[in-house]
């Protein structure tokens, strides 16, 4: 190998941070321009500034919170993958549930991370999709794999399926219209079609036929 190939510094990876909160987007913008190969090129608390900045910050990664203000970040996803199909898309944020990652997912997220994560893992994401990788939190790679397990011809839809899994996890109704962001009434609406569509009574027969059917 020639000493100038050992001489040449890889190429920088240039990234925007899109997150609401002070605290966490100073950090991660702290602790990415503090490693050698990356730069932080611009942070925004809003979707709609890092949209209108996206050709002339040119990133190669993006950060993407999905609870924002104004614009949420699954449009903000599929608005910047439009203008820049070959910017990669990690959203760092604290929800698991399936519709949000699928929406991501389906919106042109490449990667999709938890806030709870080590610090390290952020770093190794960021080169992990760079180099055409996938990289995921372990519990929402784990959802992505158990949801093509599932019994794809089930008669429920996509939401009482997910109804049904918070259910089967010992949620109570409020709980579960809090994650999924619907008042109390929608969450018995989607149980009595449950119960309707699986033909029985209660919520233990509901569970058990879903999971001796791979529904959940």
């Amino acid at each position: 190998m020639h000493v100038t190939q050992l001489l040449r510094s890889p190429q920088t990876i240039r990234i925007c941070i899109v997150e609401d909160d002070n605290l966490i987007r100073d950090g991660f913008a702290l602790l990415i321009n503090s490693t050698y190969g990356f730069k932080i090129i611009n942070t925004y608390h809003r979707c709609e500034d890092a949209i209108k900045n996206i050709h002339s910050d040119s990133p190669d990664v993006v950060l993407m919170d999905i609870e924002l203000p104004g614009m949420n970040g699954i449009e903000g996803i599929a608005r910047i993958k439009k203008l820049r199909p070959k910017t990669n898309i990690i959203v760092v944020t604290v929800y698991e549930n399936d519709d949000l990652v699928f929406k991501a997912l389906c919106a042109g997220a490449g990667g999709y991370l938890t806030k709870n994560m080590q610090p390290g893992r952020l770093l190794e994401a960021i080169r992990d999709i760079q180099e055409g990788g996938a990289p995921m939190s372990t519990n929402i790679a784990r959802m992505v794999v158990a949801s093509f397990q599932k019994n794809r011809n089930s008669p429920l839809t996509a939401r009482e399926t997910e109804v049904l899994e918070l259910l089967s996890k010992g949620k109570s109704y409020t709980t579960i219209a809090e994650q999924l962001f619907v008042d109390k009434e929608t969450i018995r609406t989607h149980i009595k079609n449950i119960y309707w569509k699986l033909e029985v009574h209660s919520k233990a027969e509901a569970i058990e036929k879903a999971i001796k059917e791979r529904l959940i």
